[in-house]
C-alpha cells in the first residue's frame, strides 16, 4: 500500500462527457479509428508516408490502405465481400504508424544524445554490480526461483524493499506537487484498449501477456504499463478546453513477456514484472510540444537529485515504435555493468491514440477536436534500484541512501547487511 505523508491531494473538477456507451465488460472500448482522411487518402502524401513507414521499420503499407479505403466506399454494407474488406482495412489501419517530428526524421538509426548530467562516480575500490551487493547484503533474491517464473523472478527484502518503496513515494510526491493527479488503475485491459494504445498483442514479437480465453473473457491483457489505463480512462470522453492540459499519474505493476540473454541485462535488468510510476498528459495540439520538453526536465530534476549519472538521448524513427511522434529516453550510468541502461522515457503521441480512443476536447469555438497525448515514466524501479545501488556502494559494503529518500526510510543514511527473513528449519511432509 502506498502512504503519502503532508500532502494534500486538490483534484480540480473536470468537465468531461461521455460520447459512447459502455461494452459489457464497462469499458469504454472504441469501435473504430477515427482517420485523418485528408491526409492518408491524398495521393500526393503517398510517397511522404512510405518514407515515415520505412524509416520507421514499420509493416505498414500506405498503398494497401488507400486501394482497401476506396474498394470499402464502393461496397454497401449488405455487400457479402463487405465484412471482409472492412476487417482487413482495419488490419492495416493498425500498421500504419504516427508521423514523425522533422528533426528526428533526419536522424538515420542513431540517437541524438541531448545532454549529460552529473559525472561518473570514480572508484577508489574493486567496485561491484547490482547482484553481487545485494546477495552480500542479503537483500535480493534472484536465484533459486524454479518454483515462480525462473530467472525473470526475483524477491527484494527488508531495507531494499523500503528503497523501492521510498521512491515511488518520493516521485509520486513530487508529481502531486506538480500538479498531477494520482489514479489507482486496473492491470487487466481489454485488447482494444492496448492496441489502441499502439502496443502489439498478436504474434512471436508480441510484449503482451494474454489471459486464456477459455477461462476468462476474450481479448483480455496483462497491462504492460499505467499508460494503457489512464488512456483508457479518457476513451470516447469530450474535455473542455479549460480543463486541459490534464495530467495523470499512477502506480502500477508492468507486465512484459521479455526475454534476454545477455550479460548486460541480467538480474533485475529485464524482467517480467516491475512496479513503475507513471505520468500521462492531455492536451491541446498547440500545447503537446512544450508539454514533452517541460516532462523531460522534470525526469531530469529528479534523477539529478539522486546523485547518479545519466545521458539524454532523443530517439530515432526506428525507436518510436508505433504511436510516438517523438520520444526521449533517459539512460543511467551502471558502473558495476559499465554499461548505460534506460530507466525512464517520454514521447508525445500526438493523435495517434486519441484517434482510436476518440478522446476529444471542445475549443472556444465549440469545435469538437483530437487532444494530443503524452506519457512519461517517472520512475520504473528495478533499473532505477540498479544504478543507486551501484553508484553509491561503499568499501565497506554498505551502499549510501540518496538524502532525499532517507525521510522515507526512518531517516537510514545507509543500507547494510541484516538479518531480514529468520532463517526457518523446514520439515518436509512425508509422502
Amino acid at each position: 500500500m502506498l502512504f503519502i505523508n503532508s500532502l494534500k491531494v486538490i483534484k480540480p473538477k473536470l468537465c468531461i462527457r461521455r460520447l459512447q456507451t459502455s461494452n459489457q465488460q464497462g469499458w469504454d472500448v472504441p469501435t473504430a479509428i477515427h482517420l485523418d482522411k485528408d491526409f492518408l487518402f491524398n495521393p500526393k502524401n503517398i510517397p511522404l508516408i512510405e518514407s515515415n513507414i520505412k524509416s520507421r521499420k514499420s509493416m505498414g503499407n500506405i498503398r494497401l490502405l488507400n486501394e482497401l479505403y476506396q474498394k470499402l466506399s464502393q461496397l454497401n454494407p449488405s455487400d457479402i465481400s463487405y465484412e471482409e474488406v472492412k476487417g482487413l482495412f482495419n488490419e492495416e489501419c493498425r500498421l500504419i504508424p504516427n508521423s514523425t517530428h522533422p528533426d528526428v526524421f533526419e536522424y538515420g538509426d542513431e540517437p541524438k544524445i541531448v545532454k549529460y548530467i552529473g559525472a561518473k562516480r570514480k572508484f577508489d575500490f574493486p567496485h561491484k554490480e547490482f547482484s553481487e551487493i545485494g546477495k552480500r547484503l542479503n537483500l535480493v533474491r534472484t536465484e533459486q526461483l524454479g518454483n515462480l517464473t525462473g530467472n525473470r523472478s526475483y524477491y527484494l527484502l527488508g531495507q531494499m524493499a523500503e528503497l523501492e518503496q521510498a521512491l515511488i513515494r518520493c516521485f509520486v510526491g513530487d508529481l502531486i506537487k506538480n500538479n498531477f493527479q494520482l489514479l489507482s488503475v486496473p492491470d487487466i485491459l481489454p485488447r482494444t484498449i492496448v492496441e489502441s494504445c499502439g502496443m502489439n498483442t498478436r504474434g512471436e514479437r508480441a510484449q503482451v501477456y494474454t489471459l486464456d480465453p477459455k477461462i476468462h473473457p476474450a481479448d483480455l491483457c496483462l497491462s504492460g504499463t499505467s499508460e494503457l489505463a489512464l488512456a483508457g480512462y479518457l476513451a470516447n470522453q469530450l474535455i473542455d478546453e479549460t480543463e486541459l492540459p490534464l495530467k495523470l499519474c499512477s502506480v502500477s505493476r508492468c507486465y512484459r513477456a521479455e526475454t534476454s540473454s545477455t550479460a548486460e541485462e541480467r538480474g533485475i535488468f529485464r524482467v517480467h514484472e516491475f512496479t513503475k510510476v507513471e505520468m500521462f498528459v492531455v492536451s491541446t495540439p498547440q500545447q503537446s510540444d512544450m508539454i514533452l520538453e517541460t516532462i523531460r526536465e522534470q525526469q531530469e530534476e529528479l534523477f539529478t537529485a539522486l546523485d547518479i549519472h545519466f545521458q539524454v538521448l532523443d530517439m530515432p524513427p526506428h525507436d518510436l515504435g508505433a504511436p510516438a511522434y517523438r520520444k526521449y529516453d533517459i539512460e543511467a550510468w551502471m558502473p558495476g555493468r559499465n554499461i548505460y541502461g534506460e530507466i525512464s522515457s517520454c514521447s508525445n503521441c500526438t493523435d495517434y491514440q486519441s484517434r482510436r480512443l476518440n478522446i476529444r476536447y471542445k475549443d472556444s469555438n465549440g469545435k469538437e477536436r483530437f487532444v494530443h497525448t503524452l506519457n512519461g515514466t517517472a520512475c520504473a524501479i528495478p533499473r532505477l534500484l540498479i544504478s543507486l545501488i551501484e553508484t553509491h556502494q561503499q568499501n565497506k559494503g554498505t551502499v549510501v541512501i540518496p538524502e532525499m529518500l532517507r525521510k522515507f526510510m526512518r531517516d537510514n543514511e545507509v543500507i547494510i547487511r541484516q538479518k531480514t527473513i529468520p532463517e526457518l528449519k523446514l520439515i518436509k511432509h512425508k509422502k
